[in-house]
């Protein structure tokens, strides 16, 4: 004769049983975030040691860099494209031959995406530096005679050019992505506003200013692009402040054209780079 507690111990595991049989499988966890850098040498950490032995030589891209940075400290998978000397259009044309378009490492699947792009269109930024520390040599720092020689022409060409074609790439990258969060730094500080250090950035006294307002526009453009797109800007101008080419080592984000530390000049440093990581992962919410 059968108890009734034994009676219903076998009705409670057929129960069970039924339960367990009928649930569906757990599902599998979920990889690691699929992120994509794309971008410039400030994404590419040019010049900075040791060299990323699996990109192509000419990139000069860095395992340092900020994209590297920020995939290690929140554990994603890296996909880095980035390239010293790109711009907007290697977004979409092959910059190098064996140097596909960026955009060709972006999928459905991707999930963040990072990137400084704008600084090279035209070359405004790389020429705006060239001639006017050549201007600052030939007058020993004296006077402002790239202001005085170029007048608008740089800011105008960011105004009409660059700025339009930042919205286009960026509308590209949303395209192509369209699951991702989408994040564009700035450029971080590589003038002060006034004053400068000419034994180590041969630019006028009265060109840093003219300089820096220009770098000013170059991220305007590059955040007026960002909103027109629905894109994250990086704001990197108060967090750079300070942290200029003219700062001490250690200090300075961005390394000057003498007495540096990076063979490529006029870029950020391993510091900059660490720097533009967490201020990335900040506006990202990325933990």
């Amino acid at each position: 004769m059968h108890r009734p507690w034994s009676r219903l111990l076998v009705v409670l595991l057929a129960a069970l049983a039924g339960v367990l049989l009928l649930s569906p499988p757990a599902s599998a966890a979920p990889g690691p975030l699929r992120y994509v850098a794309l971008g410039d040498s400030y994404s590419a950490a040019s010049g900075v040691l040791p060299p990323d032995l699996t990109a192509a030589p000419q990139c000069l891209r860095s395992i340092r860099n900020y994209p590297h940075v920020l995939a290690q400290a929140i554990g994603a998978q890296l996909t880095d494209v980035t390239c010293g000397g790109a711009d907007t259009s290697d977004f979409t044309t092959a910059q190098y031959p064996g140097v596909p378009p960026q955009l060709e490492a972006l999928s459905a699947d991707t999930r963040l995406v990072t990137m400084t792009i704008g600084g090279n269109d035209s070359g405004v930024f790389i020429d705006s530096i060239l001639r006017c520390s050549s201007a600052g040599v030939l007058t020993l720092g004296r006077g402002s005679p790239c202001r005085d020689t170029y007048g608008t022409s740089f800011e105008d060409t960011v105004r009409t050019t660059t700025y339009p074609a930042l919205v286009e790439a960026l509308s590209a990258v949303r395209q192509a992505a369209p699951r991702a969060r989408v994040a564009i730094l700035g450029y971080p500080a590589i003038l002060p506003p006034t004053g400068g250090c000419f034994d180590r950035m041969p630019i006028a006294e009265g060109d840093v200013p003219y300089l820096y307002g220009l770098q000013t526009t170059l991220n305007d453009a590059v955040r007026r692009a960002a909103a027109a797109t629905g894109v994250t800007f990086v704001d990197l101008s108060a967090a750079s402040a300070g942290h200029d080419a003219c700062a001490p080592i250690g200090v300075r984000w961005v390394e000057p054209v003498l007495q540096g530390t990076n063979a490529v000049i006029v870029h950020p440093n391993a510091l900059g780079e660490r720097e533009m990581a967490a201020r990335a992962m900040q506006a990202l919410h990325l933990r």
